[in-house]
């Protein structure tokens, strides 16, 4: 069982943030990865069918053998974590708990500013989470879809991207929060660009990398943390998947992730099922 890989699925990119962070804090695990760019992005889509497209990524992994899932997407996080985690026998751990607590641990002045896809602002999760927790916060979330496409169309560079990041951002510097959680996990592959335009007296807080945290834990809890011994027999591998275009996924990935060896396999959306073979039967 440790010698497993821990499964991650996203929406498409994004989840490349939180698999960089695995490999930097544990990087003793296998990962296999799940990006399904095909359908992205997952924001402006259904609650419902969100959460049919999680259900779909968790059985493509659940075949391959993990031990673990992580729901890298805060959209499918706030659809379906507790309906994954009822139907599976393996720990489930979404990104908006973990990246919701480090923004209280880190706010001094109590505003707290959450930025993620109209999906994840719509539920109102972080905000449930956030005041569970602590009633006197005052909290500020605003929809960024046109993040995601950014992200998505690896247009981080361009001229326009630094305005559209400032106009989207504006109110928040209006509200003087202290403390900006990124609720999308394509939002760090903006983390400079957002940085600068909040300041340096803003904290951004990364739910992706808050995740990992809360993922090393509950390894050790299960006690299915793949030790350096292990991995001396079973060294660390790293498998990606994607929906879409894996050409484009690779180079993606091979940028981000700082490896040239990289090649992101395709697989195929049939019916109600995800799988390798373009031919496979629903």
């Amino acid at each position: 069982m440790r010698n497993l890989p821990i499964g991650v699925i996203d929406s498409g990119y994004g989840g490349l943030t939180v698999v960089k962070e695995l490999l930097r804090q544990l990087p003793n695990e296998s990962i296999i990865y799940l990006g399904d760019s095909a359908r992205a992005p997952y924001g402006p889509q259904s609650s419902e069918d969100v959460r049919k497209y999680i259900h779909q990524l968790t059985h493509f992994l659940l075949n391959q053998g993990i031990k673990m899932l992580v729901i890298a997407c805060n959209t499918g996080t706030a659809a379906a974590l507790e309906t994954i985690r009822s139907q599976v026998s393996i720990p489930v751990v979404g990104v908006i708990h973990a990246g919701a607590r480090a923004a209280i641990k880190m706010t001094h002045s109590g505003r707290i500013g959450v930025i993620g896809t109209e999906g994840t602002i719509k539920s109102e999760m972080y905000a449930k989470v956030m005041r569970n927790k602590n009633m006197d916060l005052e909290l500020f979330s605003i929809a960024c879809p046109e993040f995601v496409t950014i992200v998505e169309d690896n247009a981080m560079d361009q001229p326009s991207t630094f305005q559209v990041i400032e106009q989207r951002l504006q109110p928040f510097k209006e509200a003087q929060v202290d403390t900006l959680v990124l609720g999308c996990t394509h939002y760090p592959h903006l983390y400079d660009q957002i940085q600068e335009v909040m300041g340096e007296d803003t904290t951004l807080i990364d739910s992706g990398v808050e995740t990992i945290n809360e993922v090393s834990m509950v390894l050790d809890y299960f006690n299915i943390s793949k030790t350096t011994h292990d991995a001396l027999d079973h060294p660390a591998t790293l498998r990606i998947y994607t929906t879409g275009n894996a050409e484009q996924f690779t180079h993606f990935s091979r940028v981000w992730l700082q490896d040239s060896t990289i090649e992101v396999k395709p697989c195929h959306i049939k019916g109600d099922i995800i799988c390798e073979d373009y031919y496979c039967e629903p």
